[in-house]
């Protein structure tokens, strides 16, 4: 998969609010079952299944089977390609920012 497919495929994933929301649960533990995350979520267990499905076909999480439970984490590096991508984009905003405030500077010293 190239770098444009990999950014869209990530953004894709990551722009469903419920799949965010599962992202973040999983993101903020070390490691998280689908009866974990289904608590308290509003959302089904098949439904939380089906986002982490997307997620890890995404590169955003890694599961590990213990018994028969299935654990989620993180995986930061499937973010690489959006941090990537923004980073090229924070070249450009650093420069205008950069470039504004210097004007600010000359209109009110």
């Amino acid at each position: 998969m190239n770098e444009a497919a990999n950014i869209t495929t990530v953004l894709r994933t990551l722009a469903d609010p419920t799949r965010r929301a599962v992202f973040e649960r999983v993101v903020q533990s070390d490691e998280i079952t689908v009866v974990e995350l289904t608590r308290g979520s509003g959302v089904t267990q098949g439904a939380i299944s089906q986002h982490l499905k997307s997620l890890k076909q995404a590169g955003l999480v890694a599961e590990r089977p213990e018994g028969r439970n299935v654990y989620y984490r993180a995986e930061p590096e499937g973010l690489a390609p959006l941090v990537d991508w923004m980073s090229h984009y924070g070249v450009f905003w650093r420069e205008r920012f950069a470039n504004l405030r210097t004007l600010l500077k000359e209109i009110d010293p």
